[in-house]
């Protein structure tokens, strides 16, 4: 490979060829960035229990970023006095091979990139093994660890990623932390990782099939996660908890569970990490983690429905199916039909106590990473969602479907606090809302929000949902007056949430050429099939002599169907209405 440019992300040099042989996206930096960031946390846990402190350069003290943690720590420093535990003496830092340390492997690594940052950025590593099919891959990968002197660290391969995992599936051989970067879907990579995967060991998985998780092809998504998409407001939330299903169900085949650590929906991806443990007793509650989810087409209503059911007697569970559906025939607010869609993953999504302890690490570290104000305020946000609300409603789709105006997000908040019921941002929307309130008390809250801001009734169908939720008297008086709890501390702050757009034509990318080959940027294929128009004009009244492209089309195939003539009218104003009427056929353009 002739390599030609030099990119530097955060510790690491990459080499890149000028061929667009192997993949990468710099958009991905935040992914990268927080990959780093819960490794290094989850690396700190596994070798505490190892006797091993990990050293993270640039990071002095413990930074509590709220008394509820100073709380906490101040409580497991005193526990762990009490059960004689003491500072661990052996250090660990980067860059070092830790013979206690965690194995990783980065089964699809493309440059080596993501692989070549664990080894200069993450401590308490033994191995990583960067594997690609690809033999320009591997060959890009070897070079790059060789450029960033990590090679006693990183091992390269070439092999198919399944294969290679369902061959370390043996107790002795299994990784402790498995990172899936797939361009597209990670579906068939994932029987081999949940089996691969070490007790408790991490794995961190991408998805960038959005549009086939959020709805646009549900039989498509069923055939990859068992799990049927919709289009509605909450479809990225949604397809974090199809992933998460998809996982669980995996699992359990081998008996098998999965714990999830954090869960993120940013930019055009989602990425998850969740921990997998082994235990037939705990897998007999799979069934009660997933959910159908029945959402109404005319209003957005949703309901969900447990797939299994779970009591508990006394020290045993007894497990049934559960009983339902929660919902009629029709909508009981607009009388529209209901949408099927899941199964789900219906537990939370994050361990808040884990997501805390990796932002107190980025907040007390700030230059660590390039995407540092991101990933603290995202976090920040995560830790603020409600745990056991699963989906949301946004106040603009609320608002446009009974056609008023859009109250102020800390108005209806408020609104929902004022009647008794819990409420959090989701960092997966902007304008979401997540709470504990049922649908029958939202749309009280819109109802009185129309009355003080009134639509026209007179011209609202009868059979529209606005003119069926519109038609019932509210249940409670709503108060929108804002209350403080109602803006939420990320946001008081004004954390960096929702990132802007990072750069011009920023996505997915281009898949690399298995071949190799010229790259070919996305923006220069955009512009391939356009200004072909031979006589360019800036005069847009000289836009009415050029032929329309419709017209020649109908023109074409009315010739060849029909036996009289067609002829196009730019001017209709000689025509009188009869001729119109009883004229050959007129094409207006």
């Amino acid at each position: 490979l002739e390599c030609k440019h030099i990119i530097n992300i955060g510790k690491a040099s990459i080499l890149f060829p000028s061929a667009n042989e192997v993949f990468y996206n710099p958009v991905q930096e935040f992914n990268r960035d927080l990959t780093c960031a819960v490794i290094t946390e989850f690396a700190r846990d596994q070798l505490a229990q190892r006797g091993l402190k990990v050293l993270v350069p640039g990071e002095t003290e413990r930074v509590v970023v709220s008394l509820a943690e100073e709380k906490n720590e101040a409580d497991a420093q005193t526990e762990e006095k009490k059960n004689g535990g003491e500072e661990p003496a052996v250090t660990t830092t980067v860059g070092e091979k830790c013979e206690n340390g965690l194995r990783v492997l980065e089964a699809l690594a493309a440059s080596g990139l993501r692989s070549v940052r664990f080894a200069l950025e993450v401590p308490g590593l033994q191995s990583i093994t960067a594997n690609d099919f690809s033999t320009q891959a591997a060959a890009l990968i070897s070079r790059n660890a060789q450029y960033n002197e990590v090679s006693h660290l990183l091992q390269v391969s070439c092999r198919d990623a399944s294969m290679l995992m369902y061959e370390m599936r043996g107790k002795k051989n299994r990784y402790d932390v498995i990172d899936l970067d797939p361009y597209g879907s990670p579906a068939p990579f994932l029987d081999a990782a949940v089996q691969a995967i070490s007790e408790g060991g991490l794995l961190c998985i991408t998805c960038t099939d959005m549009a086939v998780m959020a709805g646009n092809s549900g039989e498509t998504c069923y055939s990859k996660y068992g799990s049927v998409s919709i289009k509605a407001r909450y479809c990225h939330e949604m397809a974090l908890r199809i992933i998460l299903h998809s996982l669980d169900q995996r699992a359990a085949v081998y008996q098998r569970y999965i714990q999830p650590l954090l869960s993120v929906s940013v930019d055009f991806y989602i990425r998850v990490f969740v921990r997998v443990f082994t235990g037939q007793a705990v897998v007999k509650n799979s069934a009660s983690k997933q959910a159908l989810v029945y959402n109404c087409v005319g209003c957005g209503s949703f309901h969900l429905q447990r797939m299994g059911k779970r009591t508990a007697h006394g020290k045993q569970m007894k497990y049934s199916a559960a009983t339902g559906p929660p919902v009629g025939p029709e909508c009981e607010h607009c009388g529209q039909r209901h949408q099927l869609g899941g199964p789900i993953w219906a537990e939370p999504l994050h361990d808040t106590a884990f997501v805390q302890r990796v932002l107190s690490a980025v907040s007390g570290n700030p230059s660590r990473f390039g995407t540092s104000k991101r990933i603290e305020g995202v976090l920040s946000m995560v830790t603020e969602e409600l745990e056991d609300a699963p989906l949301y409603y946004t106040v603009d789709n609320l608002s446009s479907t009974i056609h008023c105006n859009t109250p102020q997000l800390l108005q209806f908040r408020s609104a929902l606090l004022h009647a008794g019921h819990r409420v959090s941002l989701s960092h997966a929307c902007k304008n979401a809302i997540k709470t504990d309130a049922p649908p029958s008390v939202i749309w009280d809250i819109m109802r009185c929000w129309e009355k003080a801001n009134p639509v026209k009734r007179e011209k609202l169908s009868e059979t529209s949902p606005a003119f069926k939720i519109l038609s019932t008297e509210p249940s409670l008086q709503a108060c929108f007056t804002v209350r403080e709890d109602a803006n939420p501390q990320s946001r008081k702050r004004h954390l960096t949430r929702f990132q802007e757009n990072p750069q011009a034509f920023w996505g997915p990318k281009a898949r690399a050429k298995a071949g190799g080959g010229i790259s070919g940027d996305l923006q220069d294929r955009r512009k391939q099939f356009q200004n072909k128009r031979k006589n360019q004009t800036t005069d847009s009244s000289e836009l009415k002599k050029f032929p329309c492209k419709r017209f020649k089309k109908v023109s074409s195939l009315t010739r060849r169907n029909r036996p009289w003539e067609v002829f196009a009218v730019s001017d209709t104003s000689h025509l009188s209405p009869t001729s119109l009427a009883f004229h050959d056929p007129i094409v207006l353009v």
